[in-house]
């Protein structure tokens, strides 16, 4: 009998924790949020990569919608995401013993304005930025250039996502 009424007693608290629907396991707090508007994120760099706006929205959107219960609208988000890519350069990060290049870092550069229409003291404006550094002999195409983008943007989109809804 014992067994049984601590397994209730577990049981209860599980299921109230996970009811409340404000917090999760995952640590993500959206208060009384029920959507998000994330807007297109244009690019606006010096660099253009033609995929790169897209591909970032798209990763950031995927991202609200996997960890969160949170509906996507396209407009009156109760929590508001919006801004631009500013930064896409390539530079040399370490030189050889002929003073050439050894290996690349590509920096990439998002400005985001988080409003939160239902708590506006954890709004910001901030910049979130990411690298991938690979050899100076190797040319940034194909899949060493989806891999870079993909090692970048999860950092980055995953980086604006604690900021805003994980409080971490």
């Amino acid at each position: 009998m014992k067994i049984v009424i601590k397994y209730l007693l577990v049981l209860c608290t599980v299921l109230t924790v996970v009811s409340c629907g404000v917090y999760g396991f995952s640590g993500v707090n959206t208060g009384n949020a029920k959507t998000v508007q994330i807007n297109f994120f244009p690019n606006q760099a010096p660099i253009i990569e033609p995929t790169l706006s897209q591909r970032f929205t798209q990763d950031f959107q995927d991202l609200f919608t996997r960890q969160t219960n949170l509906t996507l609208v396209n407009n009156s988000g109760e929590l508001l995401f919006e801004g631009e890519i500013v930064d896409y350069r390539i530079t040399p990060m370490s030189a050889t013993a002929n003073q050439t290049a050894a290996q690349n870092r590509l920096t990439i550069v998002v400005n985001v304005r988080f409003t939160n229409n239902l708590k506006e003291k954890d709004s910001f404006e901030k910049q979130f930025s990411f690298y991938y550094d690979y050899g100076a002999s190797q040319q940034l195409v194909g899949g060493l250039l989806d891999t870079a983008l993909e090692e970048i943007l999860t950092r980055i989109t995953q980086d604006i996502f604690n900021a805003s809804v994980a409080n971490w």
